[in-house]
């Protein structure tokens, strides 16, 4: 076998992961936008189920990653009603409130959807999530990402370049398939499925329109957590108006 032949054929095994070496996963992003839908919920509210399920079948309605990054932050406000939910945390309850300051609202809720920033309320006449969505556009910021997976460690590394001067950018980690028994509160007795469960949040990055911003996140994981169920997202917000400028997703890469 000539030398050619030799490196064209051990060319073609690299891409091909071997079990125990290091895996690299890679995207980015397009010329059209893709929106944000934010669900704030609680397994201890008796009518956050019914928007759960909703929420989780968005991809079966063509509400896919590359249309819509659908993120589910789950509150602790209203751990006291007697269960606590095992997704809550107080962060996310901030960041509800912090959405609700910008848009000068009065109440805080379970559920509640905000869609680019913005509160959407679902229509009772059908699903009117497609007519609500700017599609189409184009975006207000460029998103590169790579997941490195180096003896189990996973790292983020992310370029993100916008015309903006007031965007910032998060790193969400999230989980879909989860299903959970509740023994007590509003929803005892009920078993409960989420999807897009954000696990981790980092972030806020600031992002000018001077300077791209590189972010290298090392990324926990733990040990309950599916790595089969979980994804990487990068999203870039209008810091002003809370609307999606950009947003990109990543199956999780490496071993579980």
């Amino acid at each position: 076998m000539s030398m050619l032949h030799n490196l064209v054929a051990a060319a073609l095994l690299l891409p091909q992961a071997m079990p125990g070496m290091a895996a690299t996963c890679s995207a980015e992003s397009g010329s059209t936008r893709v929106a944000l839908l934010e669900l704030y919920t609680s397994e201890g509210c008796d009518s956050c189920p019914s928007t759960d399920q909703w929420f989780s079948a968005l991809p079966q309605r063509g509400y896919t990653p590359q249309r819509v990054l659908a993120l589910a932050f789950h509150v602790d406000y209203w751990n006291y009603l007697g269960w606590k939910d095992p997704y809550a945390q107080a962060r996310f309850s901030a960041r509800q409130r912090d959405a609700n300051r910008r848009n000068q609202a009065r109440v805080v809720y379970t559920p509640q959807l905000l869609l680019d920033g913005a509160d959407y309320r679902r229509s009772l006449q059908g699903d009117d999530l497609g007519r609500r969505m700017a599609t189409g556009q184009a975006p207000g910021a460029q998103i590169r990402m790579n997941i490195d997976t180096d003896a189990g460690q996973p790292r983020l590394r992310a370029r993100i370049s916008t015309a903006a001067n007031t965007a910032q950018a998060y790193v969400a980690i999230y989980e879909n398939n989860l299903i959970n028994d509740v023994a007590a509160g509003e929803n005892r007795g009920k078993r409960l499925r989420h999807d897009f469960v954000v696990r981790e949040l980092y972030g806020p990055f600031t992002v000018t329109a001077a300077t791209p911003l590189d972010i290298a996140q090392s990324m926990r994981k733990e040990r309950a957590w599916k790595a089969a169920d979980l994804h990487v997202a990068v999203f870039v917000q209008d810091a002003t108006t809370g609307a999606a400028l950009q947003a990109l997703n990543l199956p999780w890469c490496g071993a579980g």
